[in-house]
C-alpha cells in the first residue's frame, strides 16, 4: 500500500514538474502571432517577408547553441544530486561565461554571418535590406539570449521548472509589448520588432539572474566567483564541458538537417504539397510542446540520479516519466487523426492542400504516437551527459532516415517521404536504446 501511495507521489510530482514547461514552450508561438499581427495591421507584404526570414536566420543561429541549456541541464542536475553546492555553484559561472563568450564572438562575427545568412536568401532585394535592417540590430542580443539558455539550463537541473515559466512568461510577454509599441504606437516597422526583442533579451536575462541569485543562495556574485575561481577555471572541467556541448552541438545540427531534408524533399513534389507537409509539421511540433515537458523532467531526474549514484532511483524516474510520455502521446496522435479533418482547414483555405494533407494524416499521427521514446531517450542521455552517444546516434538515424527516404519516395511518393521520417524518429529511439543499458552498468559499477 506504502509503495503505491509513492509510485502515485511520483507521478503527481512528475506532472507538476512537467506542467510549467509545457505552459513555456505553448508560450513561444504567441509571439509569433503578436509579431505577424503588428506588421500585418502596418506594414506591407515585403515586411512580413522580412521578419519571416530574419526570425528564421536567428533560430537557426540559436538552435544551434541549444547545447548551452542542454549541456547545462546535465551538469546541474548531477552535481545537485550529489550534493555538491560548490561545483553546481561553480557550474553556473561556467554556462554564462561560455554563454556570454560566444554572444560577444557572434556579435564580434556579425558582418561575415550577416553577409552569408542574407546573400543565401532567395528573396527580393526590398525583403534582403529589409532582414538586413533587423539582423543587425537584433545581432545585439546575442550575449543575453546565449547566457539566458544557461541560466534555463539550471533551471531545469534544479527542478526549478516555474522559474523557467516566469522567464519564457517574461521573455515573450515584454517582447509583445515593445513589438507592438515600436511598431503599432511609433511605426517603426521591421526595426521597430528588431529592437523590441534585442531590449527584451537583456530584460530577460537581468530577471532571469535576479531569480536564480535568489533561489540558489549565491550571495554575492562576484565574492562567490572569487571563492570558486580556481574551481571554475578549472581547466579539466572546462574541456568536459566544451566536450559535451559540442557533441550536442553536432546531434542539434544533424536534426536540423533530418527536418532541411524533409521539407526539401516534399519541395520537390510541388507547392501544394510541400504546404500540406508544412500544414501537418505544425501538429507535430505543437505535440512537441507537452512531450518536451516529460524529457525536460527525465533529464533533471534521470541526472540527479546519476550523479548520486542511486540505480534504483534512476530505473523508477526513467520508467515513471516515460510512461506518462507514452500515454500522452496516445492521446495527441489519437486526437490529431480523430480531429485532423477539421483543424487542418483552420490552417490552410486551399483546398487542394486540404485534400493532400487529410491524406497524409494518419502518418503524422503514427510519427507522434511513436515520437516519444526518442524525446525521453535524448532527455535520459542530456541528464546523464552521455553526449557522445547522443550525437553518433542521431548521425546514424539520419544516415537511415536520407537512405530510406530516397528509396520510399521514389517508390511511393509523399507517402514514402511521410513513412521514412516515421523510421527516422523510431531509428533515433533504438539507436539511442542500444546504448542504454551501458548507463545502468556503469551506476552499477560506481
Amino acid at each position: 500500500m506504502f509503495g503505491r501511495l509513492m509510485i502515485h507521489k511520483n507521478y503527481v510530482r512528475i506532472i507538476k514538474l512537467a506542467f510549467p514547461i509545457v505552459l513555456a514552450n505553448a508560450s513561444v508561438p504567441l509571439l509569433g502571432l503578436a509579431d505577424t499581427a503588428a506588421i500585418g495591421q502596418t506594414g506591407a507584404a515585403t515586411d512580413l517577408g522580412a521578419i519571416a526570414l530574419a526570425s528564421l536566420i536567428f533560430n537557426f543561429v540559436y538552435w544551434g547553441f541549444g547545447f548551452l541549456r542542454m549541456g547545462t541541464t546535465g551538469f546541474i542536475s548531477q552535481a545537485s544530486g550529489a550534493n555538491d553546492l560548490d561545483e553546481t555553484h561553480a557550474l553556473v559561472f561556467r554556462a554564462v561565461f561560455l554563454g556570454a563568450g560566444i554572444g560577444i564572438l557572434l556579435i564580434a562575427l556579425q558582418r561575415i554571418i550577416g553577409q552569408t545568412a542574407i546573400g543565401l536568401l532567395s528573396a527580393s532585394d526590398d525583403i534582403k535590406e529589409l532582414v538586413d535592417h533587423y539582423f543587425y540590430i537584433r545581432i545585439w542580443g546575442a550575449p543575453a539570449t546565449l547566457i539566458t539558455f544557461s541560466l534555463l539550463g539550471t533551471f531545469i537541473g534544479m527542478g526549478w521548472t516555474k522559474h523557467l515559466l516566469f522567464v519564457q512568461l517574461f521573455l515573450n510577454g515584454l517582447n509583445i509589448i515593445l513589438n507592438v509599441l515600436f511598431v503599432v504606437g511609433y511605426d517603426l516597422g521591421v526595426r521597430g520588432i528588431a529592437w523590441g526583442t534585442v531590449i527584451a533579451e537583456w530584460c530577460t536575462v537581468f530577471f532571469a539572474f535576479y531569480l536564480l541569485l535568489r533561489k540558489l543562495q549565491l550571495g554575492s556574485f562576484f565574492n562567490r566567483l572569487q571563492q570558486l575561481q580556481a574551481r571554475v577555471f578549472d581547466k579539466s572541467k572546462l574541456l568536459a564541458m566544451i566536450k559535451v556541448n559540442g557533441d550536442i552541438m553536432i546531434r542539434t545540427l544533424a536534426l536540423l538537417s533530418g527536418f532541411a531534408w524533409f521539407a526539401n524533399q516534399g519541395a520537390l513534389f510541388g507547392d501544394q504539397i510541400l504546404a500540406a507537409n508544412h500544414v501537418l509539421l505544425q501538429f507535430v511540433s505543437l505535440s512537441a510542446f507537452f512531450l518536451d515537458g516529460f524529457a525536460h523532467v527525465a533529464e533533471m531526474l534521470t541526472g540527479k540520479a546519476y550523479g548520486a549514484k542511486d540505480r534504483v532511483y534512476f530505473v523508477q524516474q526513467v520508467r515513471h516519466s516515460t510512461l506518462l510520455a507514452g500515454i500522452t502521446a496516445l492521446f495527441l496522435a489519437s486526437s490529431l487523426y480523430i480531429a485532423g479533418d477539421f483543424l487542418i482547414p483552420l490552417l490552410s483555405k486551399d483546398m487542394q492542400v486540404q485534400l493532400v494533407a487529410s491524406a497524409h494524416l494518419g502518418y503524422a499521427a503514427i510519427y507522434i504516437a511513436l515520437s516519444f521514446a526518442a524525446f525521453q531517450l535524448d532527455g535520459i542521455f542530456i541528464g546523464v551527459t552521455k553526449s557522445v552517444e547522443m550525437r553518433n546516434a542521431t548521425l546514424m538515424a539520419l544516415i537511415i532516415f536520407i537512405g530510406s527516404g530516397l528509396w520510399l519516395t521514389t517508390a511511393y511518393g509523399n507517402a514514402g517521404l511521410w513513412i521514412s521520417f516515421i523510421i527516422y524518429v523510431v531509428a533515433r529511439a533504438v539507436m539511442l536504446g542500444l546504448y542504454y543499458p551501458k548507463i545502468g552498468r556503469e551506476m552499477a559499477i560506481n
